[in-house]
C-alpha cells in the first residue's frame, strides 16, 4: 500500500526523524523551501505547512533572513513540587542537580470580573469581582513559567492581603497570606494538562506559537472545600519536566 499521509505530514515526519536520529543536529539548517520542493515534488504551500508543523512541535525555529534551524529540545531541568511548598511557584532544578535555583519574577495585579470558567473553579458567580495577578518567572536567567492567579475580593478586599505583591504580606504563599486574615487554607488541587501555546505565551517563554505547553490548574481551598484562590500555570513541555515529591 502507498503512503496515505498528506504530503506535508510526510515531509514533517521525515524531518523529525532526521532530527531525532541526529542526521540534522541542533543548530543545523533545515533544507530550504526549494530543496524540499524538489525532494518531495511538493508546492510552496505544502512545504511551508510542513515547516510550520515542525516549528509548532518545537523541533525548529526561524531566524530572520537566515532560514529555519534545528532547536535544542533537551530538558533544561525539572520543576519541583513538595508538600511544604505547594502554595508557592515550582522550584527549578537545572540539569539534574540537587540544588534548587532561585527564582526571580515580575507581577501585575488588577481588579476584574471573574470569567465563567474561573468563577466555577472559585465557586462564585460569573462576573464577581476578583483580584487577577499575572506572573512571569525566571530561573538562571531563563524564562521558566507563567502564572495567572485569581482571588475573590469578597474575601480580601479591605484587608492587608488584597494585593499578593504589595503590603506587609507581599510575595508570601497563599496559606500565609490568608492565615493573616483568619482564613485557614488546608489543601490544594492540581490538574495537569497540555495545549498549544498562544502567541503571547510563546513570546514570553521563548518558543513558537502553537508549540506544546504544560498547563497546571491549581486551586487552594479550606477544610470545608471553599476555594480561596485558583491559578493557571504554564511551562514549556519540551524543556521542563514536573517532579512531585510526596512524603508518606
Amino acid at each position: 500500500m502507498g503512503d496515505s499521509r498528506p504530503v506535508y505530514q510526510r515531509i514533517a515526519d521525515d524531518l523529525r526523524q532526521q532530527i531525532d536520529e541526529g542526521v540534522l543536529a541542533v543548530g543545523a539548517r533545515i533544507p530550504s523551501r526549494s530543496e524540499l520542493k524538489r525532494t518531495y515534488a511538493a508546492s510552496d504551500q505544502t512545504v511551508d505547512r510542513a515547516v510550520r508543523v515542525l516549528k509548532a512541535a518545537g523541533y525548529a525555529e526561524g531566524q530572520f533572513g537566515r532560514g529555519v534551524f534545528v532547536t535544542d529540545r533537551s530538558p533544561i531541568g525539572s520543576l519541583l513540587r513538595t508538600g511544604e511548598a505547594a502554595d508557592s511557584p515550582f522550584a527549578a532544578r537545572i540539569n539534574g542537580g540537587e540544588s534548587v535555583t532561585a527564582l526571580l519574577w515580575e507581577a501585575t495585579s488588577t481588579t476584574t470580573a471573574a470569567p465563567p470558567r474561573i468563577a466555577e473553579r472559585l465557586g462564585v458567580s460569573a462576573g464577581e469581582r476578583v483580584m487577577c495577578t499575572h506572573y512571569e518567572y525566571l530561573a538562571d536567567r531563563r524564562p521558566l513559567q507563567l502564572a495567572t492567579s485569581w482571588e475573590p475580593l469578597a474575601l480580601t478586599e479591605g484587608t492587608e492581603v488584597v494585593s499578593p505583591e504589595r503590603g506587609p504580606y507581599a510575595r508570601r504563599g497563599v496559606r500565609e497570606r490568608f492565615a493573616a486574615i483568619g482564613v485557614r487554607v488546608t489543601g490544594a488541587t492540581e490538574l495537569v494538562g497540555s495545549r498549544p501555546a498562544t502567541s503571547a505565551e510563546a513570546e514570553a517563554l521563548g518558543c513558537s506559537p502553537g508549540q506544546c505547553v504544560t498547563v497546571i490548574e491549581r486551586t487552594h481551598h479550606t477544610a470545608d472545600g471553599r476555594a480561596v484562590e485558583t491559578s493557571d500555570i504554564v511551562v514549556r513541555a519540551d524543556r521542563w519536566r514536573l517532579e512531585y515529591r510526596i512524603a508518606f
